[in-house]
């Protein structure tokens, strides 16, 4: 690991299975357990060589852990300059600067940088929550734009995804189970066809938290598989064996 210079603020965090470190600021926004079991869920593409491109990147934490999986090249699109600052400096610090880049836009904007159809694989930790009349966001202006759908919705997401992946491309994202609805009408309106599910619960005796979705680029409809639950933490407020395995366990390429 290359030693940064950190800001006022900054702190590193890593993912020692991955043997990757993330510059953050807890002040702005910082990486959760989502964004690792994202990273791991996601698939690799034949052989892992072709472009991966990370939708809403923040400090990177999904595209660089999920680096290590696969060969090709990998794009971090991060509207905020904060955050993709961090990301860029969490690059180098890594050694990935060869193979992992940060496009500094609104996801909207980035097809001049990145040809339509030219991606493998698209991550996304999106923002999880609508805005309406009793939307109440938060104040900070980072966790805002991360948590809400200021700048995009889930409609908006599937388009640029859709437009971004070759045919048999895969899309994969986290989000908020209360959203199933509309994240399957979102992603099958523009031909993203949902084929795996995974629910996360924080404990055993409590309702899904998280859900992960694979979805396929012009796939054929129906055959969704709902998978083995993850269940994150122990009745005594430890990580399970499942997740520890994930954290700390052997790389994930292998």
């Amino acid at each position: 690991m290359i030693e940064p210079i950190l800001n006022k603020g900054e702190r590193i965090d890593g993912l020692p299975a991955q043997n990757i470190h993330i510059i953050q600021n807890p002040d702005m926004f910082s990486y959760s357990l989502d964004a690792i079991l994202l990273a791991h869920f996601a698939g690799i593409k034949g052989k892992g060589a072709g472009l991966t491109v990370d939708l809403g990147a923040g400090t990177g934490a999904v595209g660089l852990f999920y680096a290590p999986k696969v060969t090709g090249k990998i794009k971090l699109v991060e509207i905020q300059p904060e955050l993709a600052d961090m990301a860029a400096r969490s690059i180098v610090m890594n050694g990935l600067e060869e193979r992992v880049s940060v496009l500094k836009s609104d996801m909207k904007a980035i097809f001049d940088d990145i040809a339509p159809g030219s991606a493998e694989t698209v991550l996304s930790n999106p923002p999880y929550f609508p805005l309406n009349e009793t939307t109440k966001t938060n104040k900070d202006e980072h966790y805002e734009l991360a948590r809400h759908e200021l700048t995009i919705d889930l409609p908006g997401l599937a388009q640029v995804a859709n437009k971004l992946l070759k045919n048999n491309g895969k899309f994969y994202m986290v989000h908020r189970p209360e959203r199933l609805s509309d994240i399957f009408a979102a992603l099958s309106a523009r031909k993203l066809m949902i084929k795996r599910i995974r629910f996360v619960y924080g404990k055993v005796d409590r309702e899904a938290n998280m859900v992960l979705v694979e979805a396929i680029k012009s796939g054929r409809p129906g055959g969704v598989r709902i998978l083995p639950p993850i269940i994150a933490y122990t009745m005594a407020n430890d990580y399970t064996a499942e997740v520890k395995e994930i954290l700390y366990g052997a790389s994930w390429t292998k």
